[in-house]
């Protein structure tokens, strides 16, 4: 019988010797798994922030335009209501040109969510028919 319980302890003994080798190594996994969902979600963001900025400089552009027009149709500087309209949007004017009743122009807002991205643009133009 001791014989019978020798090989039964040995064969436990065998398993955690075999097992050892293994140890910590969910943890290893978990930490990876972690940090690449955080990295994911670090792209997200920065991702987001640029598409939010996008479109804020489109509507910043297009209300520029709107302004800078409806401005040359009063018979006042159109660009200098397009750049009053784009400073009070948070956008910077670019370019900007009257070409009779048109106004065309072109904005741009800074980007704070994506590091090696400092800024996007947008062009709009606007004027009667």
């Amino acid at each position: 019988m001791s014989h019978v319980l020798g090989r039964a302890r040995s064969t436990q003994r065998g398993s955690a010797q075999r097992g050892s080798g293994q140890r910590g190594s969910a943890t290893v996994l978990a930490v990876a798994m972690l940090f690449l969902l955080g990295l994911a979600a670090a792209v997200a963001v920065g991702l987001g922030g640029l598409l939010v900025a996008k479109r804020q400089a489109a509507s910043a552009a297009d209300l520029a335009a709107l302004a800078g027009a409806t401005a040359v149709q009063d018979g006042a500087a159109g660009c200098a209501a397009a750049a009053a309209t784009a400073t009070a949007n948070h956008a910077d004017v670019v370019s900007c040109q009257e070409q009779g009743d048109v106004v065309d122009l072109e904005v741009s807002v800074q980007v704070r969510s994506l590091p090696g991205v400092e800024q996007v643009s947008a062009r709009a133009r606007a004027g009667p028919g």
